[in-house]
């Protein structure tokens, strides 16, 4: 790969998703879109690139973009904000919400984990959630549309008394369990643009956890997702981010002593609690 295509690859990643792709992942990038480049019969990653800066195809490019995203995710993942959220903010909205489910975004969700672990806190309490998880990526969302995961993906955040309570073995992996399914939807959505009417329907959201996402992006592609995550949250709602997650935004006030934990400020929509 020459510097002028990684150029071009930064500018691509920059203009349709938002996110910087830093100089020192050049070598990153070349390895990964090997595998790219012979699915689609191409010698190299060079003669990928010529054919795409040649005849820019829309899904080739997103395939590359996708790619080069950073989609890592597990289980439980800072094990401290699920606890916050299980013993003290999924109570006080199953209270507040009596009547109809809590509803939570999951946003920039990858392959689903996130997503389940905060639908098995629901189901330990037997709260009523409906979770929307989306990502950019296709293939994060197709491995969380199957829910199947590897033995060491289960382990790295569940324990054993999880594992066996809300997965079944499925040859050498493990599938979660259609009780633990059917409460998320998986969709696929760019948070640099809004939410779809058809998703967006699925709100307002009591909570909105969008974790390790915007520190990848630049600064204008992230003042345009905090704006599309502030609009589907009810008033007073909850944002949640990584837990070194920095924002500069009047939009929502952080939560003192509670890293990652922000609060949207008041307006049309209901209180969360």
């Amino acid at each position: 790969m020459t510097p002028e295509d990684f150029d071009r690859l930064q500018a691509l990643m920059a203009s349709r998703a938002g996110f910087a792709l830093s100089p020192d992942r050049m070598q990153l990038a070349e390895h990964r879109l090997g595998p790219i480049a012979r699915r689609e019969g191409f010698h190299n990653v060079e003669a990928l690139l010529n054919t795409l800066w040649a005849r820019p195809i829309g899904s080739l490019g997103w395939s590359v973009i996708e790619t080069l995203l950073n989609t890592e995710t597990w289980f439980r993942r800072d094990r401290h904000v699920f606890d916050l959220y299980a013993s003290e903010l999924l109570p006080a909205l199953a209270q507040a919400r009596s009547g109809r489910p809590v509803r939570i975004w999951v946003a920039g969700g990858g392959s689903g984990q996130e997503a389940f672990s905060l639908a098995m806190a629901a189901l330990e309490q037997g709260v009523s959630v409906d979770i929307l998880s989306t990502d950019l990526s296709r293939r994060s969302l197709e491995k969380a549309g199957r829910a199947i995961y590897s033995g060491f993906e289960i382990q790295r955040g569940l324990s054993a008394r999880a594992m066996l309570r809300y997965f079944d073995p499925v040859e050498d992996q493990w599938q979660a369990r259609p009780a633990l399914r059917q409460i998320v939807q998986f969709e696929r959505a760019n948070l640099i643009d809004p939410l779809p009417h058809d998703l967006a329907n699925n709100g307002p959201f009591d909570l909105v956890f969008c974790r390790y996402v915007l520190g990848d992006m630049l600064p204008d592609a992230r003042n345009k997702v905090l704006e599309h995550l502030h609009g589907p949250l009810v008033d007073n709602g909850c944002l949640i981010l990584g837990v070194d997650d920095k924002i500069d935004s009047k939009s929502f006030r952080q939560v003192a002593g509670r890293a990652g934990l922000f609060v949207k400020g008041s307006g049309r929509h209901q209180r969360a609690a």
